[in-house]
């Protein structure tokens, strides 16, 4: 039996666009920093943000979440934040991304990942593919349920949180 190798074709696409995605409840330093180090790969990075979900009564309203992240990158016009419902590779392919970008910081994460990228390659025929970026070494103890679960103890989580930028004063 002589094996092909597998060629697929990607239609042309003038702009490379990637897609965050979460739930983001809150967007931390480590989520940034994912973002920071994805944002050259792409011409366009579309950060999805998980829509009010009712499985999860406490969470702060999307609406809420998203302006924060716009406020954060305000000033970075190939930043796009969007509430998604669904699927990431429904959400990937009604933004025209090609590359779903996610951030890993344990093997644990890692295990679940390299699970949904080899399924969601399969469910688009290969259309879809993931970019799995590592938490620098600093940022991996640090996920939002673990600022949450800080925050509800009374204590300071701003370290953990992006800092809001300074809008320059126009001259």
């Amino acid at each position: 039996m002589v094996f092909q190798p597998l060629i697929r074709t990607f239609a042309p696409m003038n702009e490379k666009t990637g897609v965050f995605v979460g739930t983001f409840n809150p967007f931390t330093i480590g989520h940034d920093s994912i973002v920071r180090r994805a944002l050259p790969l792409f011409d366009r990075l579309v950060i999805g943000v998980v829509g009010d979900n009712v499985q999860k009564p406490h969470i702060t309203p999307a609406e809420q979440r998203m302006e924060a992240i716009r406020f954060l990158y305000a000033n970075e016009p190939r930043i796009e934040v969007r509430p998604y419902y669904g699927l990431a590779v429904d959400f990937a392919r009604s933004v025209s991304a090609r590359f779903i970008v996610k951030g890993v910081r344990t093997a644990k994460d890692f295990e679940y990942e390299r699970e949904q990228a080899d399924i969601n390659r399969l469910i688009t025929n290969g259309e879809v593919e993931t970019i799995l970026l590592y938490a620098e070494p600093h940022l991996s103890s640090i996920s939002s349920s673990m600022v949450r679960e800080l925050e509800h103890f009374g204590l300071d989580v701003s370290q953990f949180l992006p800092s809001i930028p300074v809008k320059q004063s126009q001259s």
